[in-house]
C-alpha cells in the first residue's frame, strides 16, 4: 500500500515541476505586471483570464475525462486509437465553429464595453487561445494516461518559457498592456500544439467511430456541468466584484487570490493530473479503500502545512512581489483563500467514490448546488465587507462542497478515512495561525524568526497528537538511519 502511495506522489512530484513554473513565472511576472499595468487593467485581464477558464472548461465538452476513463477500461483497449481521433476531430470542429462566430460577434458585442476596439481585440484573441488550449489539453491528456509525466513536464516547460520571454517583450518594451499579455498566451500555447503533434499522432488511427463518441459524450456532458459549476465556484466572484465595485477592487481580488491560491497549482493540480489514472489502476485490488484513505491523510498534512506558510506570510509575498503599493492590501484575503483551497483539495479525494461508480451526475448536482450558494453569498458579504466577504463566501462554499462530496460518495463507495486525525492537523495549522497573527505587527526581524518556528512546529505537533502510526514512525526512522548510512559510505 504505501508503496502505491509513493508511487502516487512521485508522479504528483513531477507534474509539480511544471505547475511550479507556472507560478514561479507567475511570481516572476507580478512586479511587470504591476508596472507597466494599472490596479483597474489589471482587473480587466482578471476578467479576461476567468472568461477563459471557463470557456475552456465548457468547450472541452468533458472529452479529456471521457479519453482518460476509457484509456483504463478493457472494453476499450482495443480502441484507444479511433478513440483519440474521433474524440480530436469532434474538438476540431467545435472550437473552429466557435472562433467563426466569434468573429462575426466580436465587434457589436465590444461595443457594450469602454475602450471597445481593445475589446474586439481582446476576444479575437481570446478565440484563438481556447481553440489551442483546448487541444492541447487533450494533447496532455494522452500524456497523462500513458504516465509520461517527464514529457508531460518538459513540454509545459517550453510553454512557460515562451510564454515568459514574449511577455517580457509585449509588455515592458512594446507597452502593449493587456493585449501583450494575450498574446504571449495565444502564442505560447500555439507553440505547445506544435510540439505535442508528432507524438500524438503515433497514438491515433484514420478512424471514426462514432459509437465511441456517443459513450463518450454521455459521460462527458455531466461533467461540462460539473466543470462549469467548479470553475464559477473558483472565478466566478470576480464578475460580481465588478457588477457591485469596480474594476480597481477586481485587480485587488485577483492578486490576493493568485497568491492564496498558489498551493492549487504547486499540490492540488499536480495532485489531480497523477491522481486519477492511479485511482482507476487501482480500484478493485486489495487494500485499495485503504490506499485512498492513506492518500488523503498525507494530502491534508501538506495542503494545511502550505496553507499555514502562505497566511502567516501573506503580507511580505504581497509587498516583495509588487512595485506599486496600491496592490498592497491585497494581503488580507490571502489566509481565507489559502484555506478555502484546503477544501477543495481534500474534496478531490473524498468524491472518489463518485468516479469510480460513474455518479458524474451527482458531481455535477453538488457542484452546481454550492455554486448558487457562492453567488448568494457574494450578494450577501459583498455589499458589506466587500473582498473579505467575498473571500469568505469562498470558503464557506468549499467547506459545504466537501461535506457535500463526503456524505455523497459514501453512499456508493464507502472509505473509511482518518476523520480524528484530520480534524487534529486542521486545529493545529488554525492555532498556530493565530499565534502568528499575534506576532505581526512587532519588530520584523522577530516576527518572520517567530513565524518560522510556528511553521516548522507544524509536523512535530502532529507528533504530540498522536497522528503518526507506529510503522509510519518507524519508516522516518529507518529513513534518517540510511541517510546516515549513506552519508558515511560517500565519505
Amino acid at each position: 500500500m504505501y508503496q502505491k502511495i509513493k508511487h502516487t506522489f512521485q508522479h504528483t512530484a513531477i507534474y509539480s515541476l511544471g505547475n511550479i513554473a507556472t507560478k514561479l513565472v507567475g511570481i516572476v511576472l507580478l512586479p511587470l505586471y504591476t508596472k507597466h499595468i494599472t490596479v483597474s487593467e489589471y482587473g480587466i485581464l482578471g476578467i479576461l483570464e476567468v472568461t477563459l477558464i471557463i470557456l475552456t472548461q465548457v468547450l472541452s465538452f468533458g472529452q479529456t475525462s471521457s479519453y482518460l476513463r476509457f484509456y483504463h477500461m478493457e472494453e476499450y483497449a482495443s480502441k484507444r486509437k479511433s478513440t483519440l481521433f474521433t474524440i480530436f476531430v469532434f474538438l476540431f470542429i467545435a472550437e473552429s465553429l466557435f472562433i467563426g462566430l466569434i468573429w462575426i460577434v466580436s465587434e457589436p458585442l465590444s461595443q457594450c464595453f469602454e475602450q471597445s476596439h481593445n475589446f474586439d481585440i481582446y476576444f479575437k484573441l481570446s478565440a484563438w487561445i481556447l481553440f489551442f488550449r483546448v487541444i492541447n489539453h487533450l494533447f496532455l491528456t494522452v500524456l497523462r494516461a500513458k504516465e509520461k509525466s517527464h514529457f508531460y513536464v518538459f513540454v509545459n516547460l517550453v510553454r512557460l518559457m515562451t510564454g515568459l520571454g514574449f511577455n517580457i517583450y509585449w509588455v515592458a518594451f512594446a507597452q502593449l498592456g493587456v493585449r501583450g499579455v494575450m498574446l504571449s498566451s495565444m502564442v505560447s500555447e500555439g507553440i505547445l500544439v506544435l510540439i505535442l503533434i508528432p507524438a500524438i499522432l503515433r497514438d491515433m488511427v484514420i478512424k471514426l467511430n462514432l459509437e465511441v463518441l456517443r459513450d463518450s459524450l454521455v459521460f462527458g456532458m455531466p461533467l461540462i456541468f460539473s466543470s462549469l459549476a467548479g470553475m464559477l465556484l473558483n472565478v466566478g466572484d470576480r464578475y460580481i466584484i465588478k457588477l457591485l465595485l469596480n474594476y480597481d477592487q477586481v485587480g485587488l481580488y485577483n492578486l490576493g487570490y493568485k497568491v492564496g491560491s498558489i498551493f492549487n497549482v504547486l499540490l492540488i493540480q499536480s495532485f489531480s493530473l497523477g491522481l486519477l489514472p492511479l485511482v482507476y489502476k487501482a480500484y478493485g485490488q486489495t487494500g485499495d479503500k485503504r490506499y485512498y484513505s492513506k492518500m488523503l491523510t498525507y494530502f491534508a498534512l501538506f495542503l494545511l502545512w502550505t496553507f499555514l506558510g502562505l497566511s502567516v506570510f501573506s503580507k511580505e509575498i504581497i509587498q516583495n512581489f509588487t512595485l506599486n503599493s496600491d496592490y498592497w492590501s491585497a494581503y488580507r484575503i490571502v489566509p481565507v483563500i489559502s484555506l478555502a483551497y484546503v477544501f477543495s483539495g481534500a474534496n478531490w479525494v473524498v468524491s472518489l467514490g463518485l468516479f469510480l461508480k460513474k455518479k458524474t451526475q451527482r458531481v455535477a448536482f453538488n457542484n452546481i448546488l454550492v455554486v448558487l450558494l457562492n453567488i448568494g453569498l457574494n450578494f450577501l458579504l459583498i455589499p458589506k465587507l466587500k473582498l473579505i466577504g467575498a473571500s469568505i463566501a469562498t470558503l464557506i462554499s468549499y467547506m459545504t462542497l466537501y461535506l457535500l462530496s463526503y456524505y455523497s460518495s459514501g453512499k456508493y463507495y464507502q472509505i473509511p478515512f482518518e476523520n480524528i486525525k484530520l480534524l487534529k492537523m486542521f486545529g493545529l495549522s488554525l492555532l498556530l495561525y493565530c499565534l502568528s497573527s499575534i506576532v505581526s505587527d512587532g519588530n520584523m526581524l522577530w516576527s518572520i524568526l517567530i513565524k518560522m518556528v510556528l511553521l516548522l512546529f507544524f509536523p512535530f505537533g502532529l507528533y504530540f497528537l498522536g497522528c503518526y502510526e507506529k510503522n509510519e514512525l518507524e519508516r522516518i526512522r529507518m529513513v534518517k538511519f540510511s541517510n546516515i548510512i549513506q552519508k558515511f559510505r560517500n565519505r
